[in-house]
């Protein structure tokens, strides 16, 4: 199959700061169109694309015959509206995460991909990063014997931005949409594992869950462990996911989450005795890295490591978290 050419439904920030980009330096894609009604948005993607075509309306960039891929980085309750009319187009799609507000949303996002034969996915990127494989790998492996338990924590403070798209309800905002997805995902993706009983704690600010404590007892493949993640939209920076066995954990704390960009992408093994192996990977883009396995999935019907299947389930947990919860004031 010729290259794909991508188009970007919408010139947010986050597209033309890293999803586009990796688009343009991915093997085997072209960032062909873009769709903003302001041409002004547009100038910051022609700098680094200069061929880039400009679409005025999201709909005037499903009918281009010449895209035949769509990135969509739309507020989150846009997600699954677009979503299958991309696919309606007849245009394989990549949508943000959260690609949904509800677990249930997922059941007609995999009857149209179904019924389209397209791919359509979340762009959990993070799975396609060598640190989460090596983790993997290390827990499969036995590396640290029988799997106890799992902590996560992600936060960042935008407290200062009222009109972010995370702070208002109306377009799908908290922390646990925004990043809960990662603290759970995460543990989902190297793990196997299911939860079989999850409680939380939350804080809202102005209708939107701004702090979230989840506790959950999990199932898997390994085994039965405990899991605790905490994710906030109002606390200093922190990201770091610990898997913890009976002879020895798995260490994911320097940008598990935003990798060379919070900091240096590293994955460490602690073994008894003190003795810690350490994996760094300076040069991987989990951005290009996910285009490109997007791309061998389209061309050559390679499985997608991150189908949407597997995303409901980190939804579902979400879904779980926010009610069973616990609303409090801290």
């Amino acid at each position: 199959m010729k290259t794909i050419r991508w188009g970007v439904l919408g010139a947010a920030k986050f597209a033309r700061e890293h999803m586009a980009p990796a688009i343009h330096a991915a093997e085997g894609a072209e960032l062909f169109a873009l769709a903003t009604s302001d041409p002004a948005k547009a100038v910051g993607f022609k700098a680094f694309c200069p061929t880039l075509k400009v679409h005025n309306s999201y709909e005037a960039l499903l009918s281009d015959a010449d895209v035949d891929a769509v990135y969509i980085p739309l507020p989150n309750h846009l997600h699954v509206e677009w979503t299958l009319k991309a696919l309606a187009a007849g245009k394989h799609v990549l949508t943000e995460k959260p690609m949904t507000l509800h677990a249930s949303e997922f059941d007609q996002l995999i009857a149209a991909r179904d019924a389209s034969g397209l791919l359509a996915a979340e762009a959990f990127m993070i799975v396609h990063h060598p640190q989460w494989q090596r983790a993997k790998e290390w827990l499969e492996a036995g590396e640290i014997g029988q799997l106890r338990h799992v902590d996560a924590a992600f936060s960042f403070n935008n407290e200062a931005e009222p009109g972010n798209i995370r702070n208002r309800p109306d377009t799908g905002g908290g922390s646990l949409r925004d990043i809960g997805v990662y603290t759970f995902g995460s543990c989902r993706f190297v793990t196997g594992a299911e939860p079989v009983d999850v409680s939380s704690r939350i804080r809202r600010e102005n209708g939107v869950e701004v702090f979230a404590h989840v506790q959950a007892l999990m199932v898997g493949p390994k085994g039965r462990f405990t899991y605790g993640s905490m994710t906030s939209m109002r606390l200093v920076n922190r990201q770091e996911v610990t898997f913890q066995g009976d002879k020895g954990m798995i260490r994911v704390a320097s940008a598990p989450f935003n990798a060379n960009v919070h900091d240096v992408a590293e994955v460490e093994l602690h073994k008894p005795g003190q003795r810690v192996i350490t994996d760094r990977f300076p040069t991987a883009n989990h951005y290009k890295l996910q285009v490109e396995a997007f791309g061998r999935s389209v061309r050559d019907g390679v499985a997608y490591p991150c189908p949407l299947e597997f995303v409901k389930g980190t939804q579902a947990m979400m879904d779980m978290a926010y009610d069973n919860a616990v609303e409090v004031s801290i």
